[in-house]
């Protein structure tokens, strides 16, 4: 199975599925990880150019993922964009890739890249019905990301709404948080949401809601199969 997670920016990846992704990667399955912000250029606290790339390489070699794209839409200037743009981007990929479960942001996160990218990626699977002979996407779900997610404020947008539950055992949450302090500058100290406490306890706050001990919860939106 080739699992694709969409991401608006570098680390994001991980804060909303690495535990999962690295749990997938074990399997045997095919992990890709594409950023549509490669150089996150607004990012406060972000390292040189080479820095970061050799951030997501570590980051991704900790998780298995086995390919990285990096897009080089603005950061944080999403909504400048044409949406075609974005959809066409993330469409190539789909088909580059042959994708058959994505993972994205949900669109009601605060981060206005994270709500474009969601919007677009949405658009992009539908790609299967507009062209012929196109590997149709089986699933796509949305993750939650600490500090975004959890402060959709805007509540005329339906929330993020948890359910799938993936446990990911003591052994993946540990590879998430190590390919997190990979990043430079991302993670922060308790109480902040990227701080280690927080995420520890979220999966277990996730894990507690479905009978695990530790869990990634995501949001699935469409499904083709059982």
């Amino acid at each position: 199975m080739t699992y694709l997670v969409v991401a608006a920016h570098p680390d994001d990846e991980v804060l909303g599925a690495g535990a999962t992704l690295a749990k997938l990667a074990s399997e045997g399955n095919t992990v890709i990880a594409c950023f549509l912000s490669g150089e996150v250029t607004a990012r406060r606290y972000r390292p040189e150019l080479a820095k970061l790339r050799k951030d997501i390489i570590s980051s991704s070699r900790i998780l298995g993922i086995k390919q990285v794209i990096l897009g080089n839409f603005p950061n944080i200037q999403f909504n400048t964009i044409p949406h075609l743009a974005m959809v066409q981007f993330i469409e190539q990929v789909i088909l580059d890739t042959e994708a058959e479960i994505i993972f994205t942001h949900h669109p009601s996160d605060l981060n206005n890249d994270h709500l474009h990218t969601s919007l677009a990626c949405q658009a992009a699977i539908r790609l299967f019905q507009r062209k012929d002979g196109i590997l149709p996407v089986k699933e796509l779900l949305f993750m939650e990301i600490p500090s975004s997610t959890e402060w959709s404020l805007n509540k005329s947008v339906h929330p993020f709404t948890p359910n799938v539950y993936i446990e990911t055992r003591e052994e993946f949450l540990t590879k998430k948080l190590q390919a997190l302090t990979e990043y430079s500058g991302v993670m922060r100290d308790y109480p902040h949401p990227r701080s280690q406490v927080a995420i520890k306890g979220l999966a277990a706050y996730r894990g507690a809601q479905a009978g695990m001990v530790y869990a990634e919860s995501f949001e699935s939106v469409f499904r083709r199969e059982i």
